[in-house]
Parts: C-alpha cells; sequence; structure tokens
C-alpha cells in the first residue's frame, strides 16, 4: 500500500503515541502492525525507532486485546468534549 507523506507521518505520529493501539492504525490506514512496524523503520532514525520498539514492545496500551477499560468509557478523561465538530470548553 502506498501512503502520501500526510497518511505516512500521521501514521508515525499515531504509532509513536502511546494510547494509539495497532487496531486504530490498521483500521483507518489498513496497515497491519508489521507494516507499521516496516514504516517506522524506514522513515525514522535508526536510534528512534530502536527506541520506540523497546517503548512499544509488549505495551499493553498499543493493544486493544490487552486494554483494560471501564465499561462505556472509550476516551481519555482529559480530553475534551467535542460537540458538532466544535471543541467545547470544560
Amino acid at each position: 500500500m502506498i501512503l502520501s507523506i500526510e497518511d505516512t507521518d500521521r501514521v508515525i505520529e499515531m504509532a509513536w503515541e502511546d494510547r494509539t493501539t495497532f487496531e486504530s492504525i490498521k483500521f483507518q490506514f489498513g496497515l497491519k502492525e508489521q507494516d507499521v512496524i516496516t514504516l517506522m523503520r524506514k522513515h525514522i532514525k535508526p536510534s528512534s525507532f530502536k527506541m520506540w520498539r523497546k517503548r512499544v514492545q509488549g505495551r499493553a496500551t498499543k493493544h486493544e486485546k490487552l486494554r483494560v477499560f471501564e465499561k462505556g468509557r472509550f476516551k481519555c478523561s482529559r480530553q475534551k468534549q467535542i460537540t458538532n465538530n466544535n471543541i467545547s470548553k470544560r
């Protein structure tokens, strides 16, 4: 799969975030975990890739099956409420 520069940047950003799962990346961009790893290896510095892999490997927050959520909770408690595409104040 060929991604645009903007999509590649977004995948890297999502992969770097601890709370974004590989399943979310697959849903949005169609990339499996191994594809994301390959993309990261290709597009970031080797030292950054090693640091990212060490941090991500085995991390429960990067895999939907390993995550534990309160029932009915789908977002971080610090995330602002979104109403009709406008960010409302707390």
